[in-house]
């Protein structure tokens, strides 16, 4: 057991006797009183989200949680599919708990994906992701009195804003937390 300000983002509790993944979490105090950690936080058996106070003054369990570094390979219908790239086992993650992260996954790419009880729980993406240019417009001579830029469709459909000279067949790098240009690859 350990305190409740022990809780971060991206660890697993046990709450009602139901995993929870911690999505959002916030220390909070109020005058005279005790304080409370404010969480936010996805079952994980039904994948339904809450939002609960704990009080300083209880205690938590927190759940072991195994990360392994698997490649993502495919999807079908309902499931993303990842390959251990040493024993080449498969492991298949519901789409609902990918759906958001779906325009950075790269074939072949490796991800690091969380286990809890030998059932994965979602995929933790890098900082950046390099992906390819499909689309983008043709920059226009003499449109660089400043930072103009451009839209361009990325390989997996994510269209972002680019600078003027990013053409079709380019590799560039891609923020996983805004989405965001970050430079060529």
């Amino acid at each position: 057991m350990a305190s409740p300000t022990d809780i971060r983002k991206g660890r697993v509790i046990m709450h009602g006797g139901v995993p929870h993944l911690v999505t959002e979490m916030q220390h909070r105090t109020q005058g005279r009183q005790a304080g409370f950690v404010q969480v936010t936080m996805r079952n994980l058996q039904t994948g339904s989200s809450t939002n609960t106070k704990i009080r300083t003054t209880e205690s938590v369990e927190f759940c072991f949680l195994e990360r392994q570094k698997l490649e993502f390979s495919y999807r079908d219908g309902e499931n993303f599919h990842f390959v251990h790239p040493e024993t080449f086992e498969d492991t298949a993650i519901p789409a609902d708990l990918v759906e958001d992260i779906r325009p950075f996954l790269v074939e072949n790419a490796p991800y690091d994906v969380p286990f809890v009880d030998g059932k994965p729980i979602g995929v933790e993406l890098p900082a950046a992701v390099t992906l390819r240019v499909t689309e983008s417009a043709e920059g226009i001579r003499g449109d660089s009195a400043s930072n103009v830029q451009k839209p361009a469709t990325l390989e997996t459909g994510l269209v972002v804003q680019v600078p003027l000279f990013i053409k079709p067949g380019d590799a560039i790098r891609v923020s996983t937390d805004g989405g965001g240009y970050l430079g060529r690859a």
